[in-house]
């Protein structure tokens, strides 16, 4: 059992609809001890790819997306879900749904940040369904850059997103995947 999964077991709370609470220590309060122990593994698993940027989408995704960056000695991207008066210029425009949420967002790079030379690293703090992940796909392939990776801190690996983004051909490596969750009784198994 890694780091991860001892501190989900430790302070997770599976809720009903398969929703794994996380907010004492990952998404809402933040044990930055934790999260920089995330950056450094994921780091570890991608430190033979040639990244220049690492990409995530706000919000619960920015912390661990900025250990990450710290890590490799890039900058940090994340795409915004609404614009704002201070996007100048053009920018990249993704539709993505949010599982939690429930809901459509678009979501905004602008294209000063993304450039066609660029190596992406994409890290997001959850992966369910894979859309977050596929609208992230779509920025970086707009701006004709190279994903070249995908690295998630809590994979739901009992939903399809993992499967469908290991089908695309992707390097997906999750710190922690859950296999199954029983909201009755709080226990979570892992793959």
């Amino acid at each position: 059992m890694n780091f991860l999964e001892e501190r989900i077991l430790k302070d997770g709370i599976v809720k009903p609809g398969s929703v794994l609470k996380v907010d004492s220590f990952l998404n809402h309060q933040m044990d930055i001890a934790l999260i920089d122990q995330i950056g450094k593994e994921f780091y570890r698993r991608f430190a033979d790819k040639p990244v220049t940027k690492v990409l995530t989408i706000e919000s619960s995704g920015i912390a661990i997306a900025c250990s990450v960056a710290r890590e490799f000695g890039v900058p940090m991207v994340f795409a915004k879900k609404s614009k704002s008066v201070n996007i100048d210029g053009e920018a990249y425009v993704a539709e993505v749904e949010s599982f939690v949420q429930k809901k459509k967002n678009l979501v905004i790079v602008s294209k000063k940040f993304l450039r066609a030379d660029d190596h992406v690293l994409i890290v997001d703090d959850f992966l369910a369904n894979g859309c977050a992940l596929q609208g992230l796909i779509s920025l970086v392939e707009a701006a004709e850059a190279t994903v070249e990776g995908l690295g998630i801190a809590i994979e739901k690996g009992f939903q399809d997103g993992g499967y469908r983004m290991r089908n695309l051909g992707y390097q997906l490596e999750s710190i922690a995947i859950i296999e199954s969750m029983d909201e009755k009784t709080g226990e979570i198994t892992f793959r």
